[in-house]
């Protein structure tokens, strides 16, 4: 798959950082003297950052990408030196790619280079709200009595205690990194926007075990860059399953035809549990 990414010359480059604060994901670092980009991983390839360069030292490419591998990013990451490997550690342990994190230590062990110390701190000009967050560690459930409901009749308490079934951040399919650690061997919950302010029982029913993404066909006018973004989804992790809900209104329609779109364009064949639901809140089908 080819999508696109920024890319630096660095004999134009003069290190003078402006476009530092147009990188929302925290992707570019000035190190050495020079702009660099930490990781691809976290290039969302827009080019914010282009028109901020006063020597037109920043352009953006085209290139074939592979499923995301740390190892191999790890092998360009090293020639950098010792303050690109450290920066680069510091980008995943920021965004919580623990997983990534740890591979890329095992990169430096194998290959017998020295491990930095990196402390967590805020990446510098991130947008907090674009930090990945995945938390798949099982929550709590309220203890629920024989015979009861987990929440019983006017006991508003247990409702407002129960904890979130969100496992990850962001969710909004326009800020979703398609290679997060999150998507992949995931069961995935497709939601129209109007639909958690619809059901009641949205989070206990649907979303708990799901990754949620959701997005408006009707109001954000992004069909195309919503389809690839799916196909980039579908074709670089393990979808096991995917559960759409949406409104029951016509122009709601647009997510199963988004979806689908990206499905055929993807070539893949995952199961699709296509739910509508009712403006008072009930399942149509």
């Amino acid at each position: 798959m080819k999508r696109k990414i920024i890319k630096i010359n660095e004999e134009k480059c003069n290190g003078c950082g402006e476009c530092i604060p147009n990188c929302p994901e925290g992707a570019l670092q000035i190190i050495d003297g020079k702009a660099r980009l930490i990781s691809d991983l976290f290039c969302d390839g827009l080019g914010a950052c282009i028109g901020e360069c006063p020597l037109g030292a920043i352009e953006v490419e085209e290139r074939e990408a592979e499923p995301y591998n740390e190892a191999k990013v790890m092998v360009n990451v090293a020639k950098g030196g010792p303050n690109v490997i450290k920066a680069h550690l510091k980008h995943l342990k920021d965004h919580n790619e623990t997983e990534f994190y740890n591979q890329a230590i095992a990169y430096l062990n194998e290959n017998n280079l020295e491990v930095p110390e990196v402390k967590e701190k805020a990446v510098p000009f991130a947008c907090p709200g674009m930090k990945i967050v995945d938390s798949k560690i099982p929550q709590p459930t309220p203890d629920v009595k024989p015979g009861c409901s987990t929440l019983e009749k006017g006991d508003s308490g247990d409702a407002e205690n129960r904890p979130t079934e969100l496992r990850q951040w962001p969710t909004q399919l326009h800020l979703l990194n398609p290679q997060a650690s999150y998507f992949q061997d995931a069961d995935l919950l497709v939601a129209a926007d109007c639909v958690p302010f619809t059901l009641n029982n949205f989070h206990g029913k649907y979303l708990k075990g799901k990754t949620l993404l959701h997005f408006c066909p009707k109001l954000d006018n992004s069909y195309e860059e919503y389809v690839e973004k799916l196909v980039q989804i579908f074709t670089l992790n393990n979808i096991k399953s995917i559960t759409l809900v949406r409104m029951e209104v016509p122009c709601c329609g647009g997510t199963s035809a988004t979806v689908n779109a990206a499905l055929e364009k993807a070539g893949k064949n995952i199961p699709i549990n296509d739910i509508i639901i009712s403006l008072d809140g009930k399942v149509k089908n």
